[in-house]
């Protein structure tokens, strides 16, 4: 079994049910984003065209050595000094890069959250320009998130506390690539006995891993409930 067709079945099993999706098909195929790049293209060359975004050969290493890369909070990368600003894409022709999205600094972006209420985040300050598209030729995850939810028309996005900065940074793609943005509702995140947030690194605290060890969906869902 594959690692797409194994979270789908955990997620069967704990107790979630969908109408459409890449194993039971719907209106808006493909839903598989490797079959989805053409729309991710087409957006690029919008930003592009906008002069939205620009050519970066920053490595993580650079940003990390600048000295104005505080961390927005220590799970968030560095904010970007600027260093790129002004290249051309001739001037990276014969070197990798990524492309930023060029912040509107000092901007204030602001939403109604369903859940957390009036949230406010300066451009600049909170975070800086950001990855739209990876040096390895794939989109990032702000920019495939924001293209793919308007293709799909998703109205409402229900996702963790952990990503409220990233809301900021979509809405600004959002309103870059002229698409209606959703409305947003970030939950609070699940926490272990020792109250640190649960993570993809922590696998012995996987969905499949507590099948294994014979915990219920019930009892899942009932802890889930009391820790947040």
């Amino acid at each position: 079994m594959n690692f797409m067709d194994a979270m789908l079945e955990d997620l069967r099993w704990f107790g979630f049910e969908w109408s459409e999706g890449p194993d039971v098909g719907g209106q808006f195929v493909p839903y598989n984003q490797s079959e989805r790049m053409s729309f991710y293209r087409a957006a690029l060359e919008k930003l592009r065209t906008g002069n939205f975004i620009y050519p970066c050969t920053c490595s993580r290493k650079d940003i990390q050595a600048a000295t104005r890369a505080p961390h927005a909070n220590d799970d968030d990368e560095p904010i970007y000094p600027g260093t790129c600003r002004s290249n051309r894409k001739s001037e990276t022709a014969n070197q990798k890069f990524n492309w930023r999205f060029r912040v509107p600094e000092g901007g204030t972006i602001s939403f109604v959250d369903g859940n957390r209420g009036g949230q406010k985040f300066v451009a600049g300050i909170d975070f800086g320009d950001f990855i739209v598209w990876r040096g390895d030729d794939v989109p990032a995850y702000q920019l495939a998130c924001v293209v793919d939810d308007a293709a799909m028309a998703i109205t409402e996005v229900v996702r963790g506390a952990d990503l409220l900065l990233s809301t900021a940074r979509q809405i600004l793609l959002y309103r870059a690539l002229g698409l209606p943005s959703p409305e947003f509702f970030h939950c609070a995140l699940m926490l272990d006995k020792k109250g640190a947030r649960l993570a993809k690194r922590h696998d012995v605290l996987s969905l499949r891993t507590l099948r294994e060890r014979g915990e219920t969906p019930e009892s899942l869902r009932w802890n889930s409930f009391v820790s947040t």
